[in-house]
């Protein structure tokens, strides 16, 4: 069994055949998804998407949280939103929150103060978090005050947290689970270039990892290219598999039971 633990499955792209889409995922022994809630941003009343989902099928379950792209529209409103649905009880994680120099769609400065205001919800809450880190071209600036912001504003908390589709060097794998936390790997660990990824996904250690797609983005290899779905995490978990020298259902078997131990689910979690 397989579990994809970071999908989009709100947008449009999966309008045309959402219900096949979930079915192909159940049908490649995809057993849950957690849907990351955070629509199309503040302002636009989708905070809630991934919660509407886990309330339709037993089998998903949610995040919410404002993305470092939009941190610059995010209002009291919202906060007050995810204040709301961080009680609901399939509400597992906040996130995807951090911080993203690559594209810089929101001021450095205004994505800062954003996670911080986002990490001190969540403590207050009790709830692990899941970091989206991108550092602009040929720099690793986002890691470092990433990091460092997790370091100043989270680590005391006692909570865990996921590093999401992680794209960093090993010194910073190595760090991540110094703070805590898991490590996930999506599908671009298959691309030619993406020889960090594969590094770090073959030293982690067996039980602090992840698998996920991160759909509808970075489809693997053969699939590069296309639309993503979560019946392709399966992909990701045989070419980890390669490089850990198991095959894809030890890989899921060991990412599913990760799963389950850090978002204290055990047996509530419906996997039949």
């Amino acid at each position: 069994m397989f579990i994809d633990s970071h999908a989009h499955i709100e947008g449009n792209q999966f309008a045309p055949d959402r219900d096949e889409m979930l079915a192909r995922a159940q049908q490649a022994g995809v057993k849950t998804i957690l849907a990351i809630g955070n629509g199309d941003g503040p302002g636009t009343g989708t905070l809630d998407c991934a919660v509407r989902f886990a309330e339709k099928y037993d089998w998903i379950y949610a995040t919410t949280g404002v993305h470092p792209h939009e941190s610059k529209l995010a209002t009291k409103a919202d906060y007050d939103e995810m204040e709301r649905l961080a009680r609901h009880p399939k509400l597992l994680a906040w996130g995807e929150i951090g911080l993203d120099y690559w594209y810089e769609h929101s001021p450095r400065e205004v994505q800062q103060r954003v996670f911080i205001e986002q990490l001190e919800m969540a403590s207050a809450a009790k709830k692990p978090i899941v970091i989206h880190c991108r550092p602009s071209q040929n720099g690793q600036d986002a890691w470092d005050d990433c990091l460092r912001i997790l370091r100043e504003h989270w680590q005391g908390t006692g909570l865990r947290g996921v590093m999401h589709c992680f794209t960093g060097e090993l010194e910073h794998a190595r760090a991540s689970l110094d703070l805590g936390f898991n490590l996930s790997f999506a599908g671009n660990l298959t691309y030619q270039k993406a020889q960090n990824i594969r590094d770090a996904a073959a030293m982690v250690p067996a039980d602090r990892y992840f698998i996920e797609t991160d759909c509808p983005y970075l489809a693997p290899v053969p699939h590069r290219g296309k639309r993503n779905e979560p019946a392709f995490v399966v992909v990701t978990a045989r070419a980890i598999g390669h490089l850990r020298q198991l095959n894809a259902e030890e890989i899921g078997a060991q990412t599913t039971s990760n799963f389950l131990s850090f978002f204290g689910l055990g047996e509530n979690l419906k996997l039949t």
